[in-house]
């Protein structure tokens, strides 16, 4: 079977065409596709990720754990989840790898989709909250969702659920296992399989626990791991301070320079800034909303902008530190390895061997984090489609155990050509929704500053706010 997972099988080579058909000639289509959603989003809502990031926080702060109800998810605990399945192999491997295809100028493409996808997250996510359904004492939603019921389409809400389940539950799993499995190898020369089944019987005791499980665990790593993380990439970033202005001076002139032109590599630079970017924060991909509609909280608006926030701590904070760790450390050439290997490569040049065991540890916590919120996210489109118990025992043996399993056994090549074809269609088929329903989320928003404005601290949505959608708003009194 091995050979099937591997680079040079028939299998590969024909998802690689899909990949390249999709992200090769046509890779401009996808991202003119997210920059002008972005954009749109940005002007209409009156750029309300930088405007109200003090709320943001503010918002953040007030979640945080206190207790509550035990049936519920706290609006910090479904911020941890979406920051759980953002913050993973992106940030350490898919930050090396466009770095080494893309050049320097990829980072400042990550930078520019951060920025103006933070709009995009804010919508997509209060789309969630809106149009979420009560699921026993707690809330299920997301995009398939938010498309039955407010677009009351529901041939595309289903094929959104399975591009959903099909792209996080099943293939972004073997992407963050692969992963993983490449870290511990490189640091501690395991065995693939030994880690392939350690990984495995942990994601399934985890994911038949349910989203509280999740929850809980993603609330507890997410900040010790990212906080770990940032803390070493300042340490490494104080040893070269004199670098700073080089290295930005090198991300700047690769992404708009004259001989990246000639070269034709700023093209090259977008486009896997853009690609490596949008799986790391996941901006209009769709799969935040999952989450963010499990949320118990007063207007929809609140957890749009926490999961804005979301996109902000994965790439401009997390991804910069991998971005930083490698090009001051001076280990990336044109031709390098990407990969793991090449930010365990790097950081090994500033704190010695500890450096690359420190990645190796750091990589497990982040994508077994993801993984557990990717198996979540195909969870919630599995119950849209089927209530079925069985249905659903059997995605979870799939989910957190046969692709984990090949994950690791898979190549590096297979596991994300296979993610990366994946992740174009299911982006483009939530944008669509969300141009659709997008003046709700810009009237929530107005609603939720009017009464801020008025004095209340806590701005509660009534549905008769908007009373041409009464019937579709299940889980609002």
């Amino acid at each position: 079977m091995l050979e099937y997972l591997s680079s040079e099988s028939p299998l590969n080579h024909v998802i690689e065409e899909v990949n390249n058909f999709i992200w090769g000639w046509n890779w401009h289509s996808v991202i003119v596709v997210l920059g002008l959603c972005g954009i749109y989003f940005t002007i209409r809502t009156r750029f309300v990720q930088f405007r109200m990031i003090p709320e943001m926080f503010k918002l953040l702060v007030e979640s945080a754990p206190k207790g509550g109800h035990k049936h519920q998810v706290s609006s910090f605990q479904a911020f941890a989840v979406s920051v759980a399945t953002r913050v993973g192999t992106g940030n350490l491997a898919g930050v090396a790898g466009a770095i080494a295809v893309g050049g320097p100028g990829a980072v400042f493409w990550m930078w520019m989709i951060a920025l103006i996808g933070a709009a995009t997250a804010f919508v997509e996510s209060t789309l969630a909250q809106l149009y979420k359904r009560r699921n026993g004492m707690s809330f299920i939603g997301g995009p398939a969702y938010y498309i039955f019921h407010g677009l009351h389409k529901k041939w595309m809400a289903c094929i959104f659920a399975v591009l959903m389940t099909l792209t996080f539950g099943l293939s972004y799993n073997s992407i963050q296992s692969n992963t993983i499995a490449g870290a511990m190898q490189s640091a501690f020369n395991l065995d693939p399989m030994i880690v392939g089944v350690v990984l495995t019987l942990l994601t399934l005791v985890i994911v038949f626990g349910g989203i509280h499980r999740i929850a809980k665990v993603s609330s507890v790593l997410v900040p010790v791991m990212a906080i770990g993380y940032f803390m070493l990439a300042l340490v490494v970033i104080v040893m070269n301070y004199d670098k700073i202005p080089v290295v930005l001076e090198m991300i700047v002139e690769n992404a708009f320079g004259v001989y990246q032109v000639a070269g034709g590599m700023v093209g090259i630079a977008m486009r896997e800034g853009v690609k490596r970017g949008l799986f790391s924060n996941e901006a209009g991909e769709g799969s935040a909303p999952n989450v963010a509609a499990t949320a118990a909280v007063s207007h929809p608006v609140k957890q749009g902008l926490i999961q804005s926030l979301g996109v902000f701590t994965d790439t401009i904070l997390v991804c910069s530190c991998t971005a930083f760790i490698i090009l001051l450390s001076g280990v990336y050439h044109p031709g390098c390895e990407g990969g793991i290997v090449l930010t365990q490569e790097a950081l090994q040049s500033q704190i010695g061997v500890s450096g690359k065991v420190f990645v190796a540890i750091a990589i497990l916590f982040f994508a077994f984090s993801s993984i557990i919120g990717n198996y979540y996210y195909g969870e919630a489109n599995i119950m849209f489609m089927t209530r079925n118990r069985s249905v659903l025992f059997v995605y979870r043996i799939f989910s957190g155990g046969v692709m984990v399993m090949l994950g690791v056994l898979g190549s590096f090549e297979l596991v994300w050509n296979m993610g990366e074809v994946f992740m174009a269609l299911i982006t483009l088929c939530n944008l669509i929704s969300i141009l659709m329903l997008g003046k709700y989320a810009f009237k929530l928003l107005e609603d939720y500053r009017r009464q801020k404005r008025e004095g209340n601290k806590s701005p509660q949505f009534n549905r008769s706010l908007l009373p041409q959608l009464k019937d579709d708003l299940d889980a609002w009194e």
